[in-house]
């Protein structure tokens, strides 16, 4: 009669630095649990690692060791902590760590591990660019509350990736990344160059998929983000684990099953680990190498680190933008101020109540209404550093009385009338009412923009910085070979002539770049930008545009955009599905 088969080990043990070393070695994933010599292993994680290895049945990728801190270099941090600690090494890399015994979390970064190792070695992804973790105790991380105060902010850099754009979750991920106690210090929308991407992924250039990679993140929209986490109070998502010390003082077999809340204590994460628990992590990549942060931040922020740019929103009253507006905007402009935005509004007597609201107890609220919808006020929107307290500062009080007294060289004073004793001048009271107020009264509006395929990359990057130093921003952006159906959404109002045959040439040489613009005003803003039809015309009235620059022929003049605001919506709705364009006209 044949013996019983013997159960094959799972978990191979490590219990000393040679071991260790060697074990790095393992292709795919390895899971390690880091334990002390006088308490033991996990028990309570074995019949998880069990099951996983037999459900997914890769014992050629994945790995479950035990490693003793106490003999191990390497876990030193780890040693007198009874707390388990599970490790996650990929090709000898550790790149994640799990404190306390959470079967779930632990259950599902094995599978997500596993399943990106399976698309890699088919093909259908290329490998992530991982950062290995420093080991350190979470204690240590947690010690000086106090010393935390005067640390420098620490900052990341995050890429959200060009096909998440289009799917439209960047929302989401930069909403939850606000909801987890970070601080999203700066952002742009960019088509990153192909030096760019490999810059920044330079850790994975020597797989075989990279070359692949490349154009599908060059190929599209990304959002840069500058992520930091403030010092000074613990985040909202901080979870409690397990506390060591209290633990320390009664082990048993079983102190790894369960905790009392009497042994809890605070956890903080890192962002990776934070995306990871969200779930988003897979949507974008992160760099947290200080040296390589900076390096980036100075390529894609320049003035991050030496200019705090606000955007607020200022309003001329009717008597003095009618009297001596051009003195008032001169003055701006001396001050530092770029106006990105203007224009002439007749308030409604409900919009004038509560712009003014502030003097509604005064006995002159009644003439402050009726001056305030005689006639046109004019609205601007201003950026400078610092521009909320500089314009406040300008300005002064909000009536002449209280300026006299603090600020008699304001503008308040400067440009005070009989007529009503209050500031001439109107300006956000913060930076959160300055959005709303831009978002009222320069309600946005999107148009579509196009590329053609003969303009190259390099002007590509011209096209897009001048988009953006027009104050749009890039709402959607694709590029694609464009199919006759695609062509005829875009061109509908002319596939009838007889010459639309020669543009269906001209769009079929290579790819467009397709785009959706938001800003107020933008449809004619955008033809504005592109110049006349014609590149030799455009040249001559207006040799500033797209067209006048990186046009060649009428065919062939560098850019298209929707004539009017339904056309653009209709347009849009068709080519990006996702996208919900604002085009309410407010006022």
């Amino acid at each position: 009669m044949a013996g019983k088969k013997r159960e094959v080990q799972l978990q191979a043990v490590i219990n000393n630095q040679s071991l260790w070393d060697e074990m790095l070695q393992n292709k795919g994933l390895t899971v390690i649990d880091v334990y002390q010599a006088w308490c033991g292993p996990c028990k309570a994680m074995q019949t998880l690692f069990r099951k996983l290895k037999n459900e997914l049945n890769e014992d050629d990728i994945l790995h479950f060791v035990v490693a003793e801190a106490d003999n191990i270099v390497t876990l030193q941090p780890f040693r007198d902590k009874c707390e388990p600690i599970f490790l996650f090494s990929v090709n000898g890399k550790i790149i994640a760590k799990i404190e306390g015994a959470n079967a779930p979390l632990v259950n599902k970064k094995i599978i997500n591990l596993i399943n990106e190792e399976r698309k890699i070695a088919a093909g259908k992804m290329i490998r992530p660019q991982y950062h290995e973790i420093a080991l350190i105790d979470s204690d240590a991380e947690d010690t000086g509350e106090a010393s935390n105060e005067n640390v420098e902010k620490v900052y990341n850099i995050v890429i959200i990736k060009p096909k998440t754009v289009v799917t439209g979750k960047t929302i989401e991920i930069k909403e939850k990344i606000i909801n987890g106690g970070f601080v999203i210090e700066a952002e742009d929308k960019r088509v990153l160059t192909e030096k760019q991407v490999r810059d920044f992924y330079s850790q994975i250039a020597d797989q075989p998929e990279f070359e692949d990679f490349v154009p599908l993140m060059t190929n599209g929209l990304s959002y840069i983000l500058v992520i930091s986490q403030s010092n000074k109070q613990e985040p909202p998502w901080e979870e409690t684990v397990p506390n060591s010390e209290t633990e320390r003082k009664e082990p048993s077999e079983d102190q790894h099953e369960m905790a009392t809340p009497a042994m809890m204590k605070k956890k903080r994460y890192s962002l990776q680990e934070y995306l990871e628990r969200q779930d988003i992590s897979q949507f974008c990549d992160i760099e947290e190498n200080v040296d390589n942060v900076n390096k980036f931040i100075d390529i894609f922020f320049p003035d991050f680190k030496s200019l705090k740019l606000e955007r607020i929103l200022a309003l001329l009253r009717p008597d003095l933008f009618r009297e001596k507006g051009e003195d008032v905007l001169n003055i701006i402009q001396v001050e530092g101020f770029n106006i990105l935005m203007q224009r002439q509004i007749v308030l409604s007597e409900e919009e004038a109540q509560t712009l003014c609201k502030e003097y509604e107890n005064e006995d002159y609220f009644g003439n402050v209404i009726e001056n305030m919808t005689s006639g046109p006020s004019l609205a601007l929107v201003l950026l400078r550093d610092n521009g909320l307290q500089h314009w406040k500062k300008l300005i002064g009080p909000s009536t002449v009385e209280e300026a006299k007294g603090c600020l008699p060289e304001s503008l308040c004073i400067q440009f005070a009338t009989e007529s009503l004793p209050i500031n001439q001048l109107y300006g956000s009271d913060s930076l959160e009412a300055a959005e709303r107020e831009i978002q009222y009264f320069f309600p946005p509006q999107s148009t579509l923009a196009l590329v053609k395929p003969h303009v190259t990359h390099e002007q590509r990057e011209e096209i897009f910085n001048l988009i953006k130093e027009a104050g749009f921003d890039i709402t959607q952006m694709k590029e694609m070979l464009l199919t006759r159906e695609q062509a005829d959404n875009i061109y509908f109002k002319i596939v009838k002539k007889v010459f639309y045959k020669d543009i269906l040439e001209t769009l079929s040489e290579g790819p467009s770049v397709v785009m959706a613009l938001t800003k107020w005003n933008a449809v004619s803003d955008w033809r504005r930008l592109m110049g006349p039809t014609d590149p030799e015309e455009a040249k001559l009235l207006s040799p500033n545009s797209i067209r006048a620059r990186f046009g060649r022929s009428v065919l062939r003049n560098a850019v298209h955009g929707s004539s009017n605001s339904y056309e653009a919506i209709e347009t849009i709705n068709k080519i990006f599905e996702d996208l919900v364009p604002a085009n309410t006209e407010a006022n």
